[in-house]
């Protein structure tokens, strides 16, 4: 079942509208409000997605980051990032 693209942006434009209310009555760190409204805005965000490549064959230029794809980049270990070093006191 395919979703309308307009139908899943206006979602998408309402989850960002809770997110910035939420995020605007913050009551401490882990406000468990503004953590739902994020997720409710990555979610939308990736329902509006899937409507607009299923209908139109066509991405947006943004990505949805998680926990997990932070942890990776992190433990991941690049060859140009790693350097020699050469003890000349030997």
């Amino acid at each position: 079942m395919s979703i309308d693209p307009r139908v899943a942006l206006q979602s998408l434009t309402t989850a960002l509208e809770e997110h910035l209310i939420a995020a605007s009555n913050r009551r401490g760190d882990g406000d468990p409000s503004v953590e739902a409204a994020f997720f409710a805005v990555a979610d939308a965000f990736e329902v509006y997605e899937d409507a607009l490549y299923e209908a139109y064959n066509e991405v947006t230029p943004l990505q949805v980051f998680d926990d997990e794809d932070e942890e990776d980049e992190e433990s991941a270990v690049d060859d140009e990032d790693l350097e020699i070093v050469e003890d000349r006191n030997l």
